[in-house]
């Protein structure tokens, strides 16, 4: 019998080692459920999701070499461009029933879908639809975070981000931009793309800590940690 091989790479994330193959995992929130018919492991009496890089860019990140993520247990997360909630329900597995997790997304359908297949089981996610260039408009309902979290397919990527961190980033606050060059400009090259906005984020204050190119995973696409410093 092949026994798995478990162990932490960050709190609230795990590598899980079985038969010759290795997954990035989650401990599941919501034992027994799946959120986009991804494989569930039972090891030790716990139940872990895995988390496929292919449909996450933050698992991208991650496996890609990410050295620092500012998503832990307890963390609040403001979410850019929800979405159906591949991402944010590996999100809601790490910060757990002790953070929290608000979901912004201008599109009415991935919202009915979050909210169907994520939300109604997970008391850690607060679905807005609104859109993410509008910060103002979901005030009321968010409080400030300890992080955000941007993956929104517009061209001025990093200014929402930073409209956004001025109304609810806590001043120790980290961002996650993804930044996806062909909703920018599909006529220059990603690198330039990257170090533009990149610059965006600079010149409003921001410490860039880390940039992953997210090829294979996801092509023209890449992503920001940064510190407000």
């Amino acid at each position: 019998m092949i026994k798995e091989v478990i162990h932490e790479v960050f709190p609230g994330i795990f590598k899980i080692h079985i038969k010759g193959e290795v997954f990035l995992a989650t401990l599941n929130l919501t034992r027994g459920r799946k959120v986009y018919n991804e494989q569930l492991f039972e090891i030790e009496g716990k139940e872990y999701r895995s988390w496929n890089p292919t449909r996450s860019k933050l698992g991208a990140a991650i496996i890609k070499g990410l050295k620092t993520i500012p998503i832990k247990p307890k963390t609040t997360v403001l979410y850019l461009g929800v979405a159906s909630g591949t991402t944010c329900s590996h999100i809601s597995d790490i910060v757990n029933e002790t953070g929290h997790i608000w979901g912004v997304d201008f599109s009415e359908r991935p919202i009915r879908d979050l909210i169907e297949n994520v939300t109604r089981y997970r008391k850690n996610i607060t679905p807005l639809l609104n859109d993410a260039r509008q910060p103002r408009s979901y005030s009321i309902q968010v409080p400030m975070v300890d992080t955000i979290y941007a993956d929104v397919a517009q061209p001025d990527q990093a200014l929402i981000v930073i409209k956004n961190a001025k109304l609810f980033l806590k001043k120790s606050g980290s961002i996650i931009l993804v930044i996806k060059s062909r909703s920018v400009d599909v006529s220059k090259n990603p690198n330039e793309i990257y170090a533009s906005q990149i610059q965006i984020l600079k010149d409003a204050g921001f410490s860039i800590k880390e940039v992953i190119d997210l090829d294979p995973y996801e092509k023209d696409h890449a992503l920001v940690l940064a510190k407000f410093s």
